[in-house]
């Protein structure tokens, strides 16, 4: 799988930023079409059944859609997320680290 390590900050105003990103989120998922939304919800669910940790829901942006894993999380089970992600690798699915966690990426 492709891993891309990002260097983000985090927003200085957290109530602002989580405003626009819904507003942002709701906007952007008419842009994708039911088969991708199925997809990303999958993602989800099969990333709450190998990793302990807060999952946030699907964001949907203009150029893909992803799915975000709070920093400090434990792998449950290893060889399952190992398999998920030689899967979603050949889907073009991208894993990101970043220092506020792991965000698994579909391009649009």
């Amino acid at each position: 799988m492709r891993v891309v390590v990002m260097d983000t900050q985090e927003a200085p105003n957290k109530w602002w930023a989580l405003q626009d990103r819904r507003m942002r989120n709701v906007a952007n998922q008419s842009l994708y079409t039911q088969q991708q939304q199925i997809r990303m919800d999958r993602i989800k669910l099969a990333l709450e059944l190998v990793v302990k940790g807060q999952i946030y829901e699907v964001n949907y942006g203009k150029r893909g859609a992803s799915v975000k894993i709070k920093s400090g999380y434990q792998v449950r089970d290893r060889k399952n997320l190992a398999l998920l992600e030689t899967d979603w690798a050949s889907e073009g699915i991208i894993r990101k680290e970043t220092a506020q966690g792991t965000l698994y990426f579909m391009p649009r």
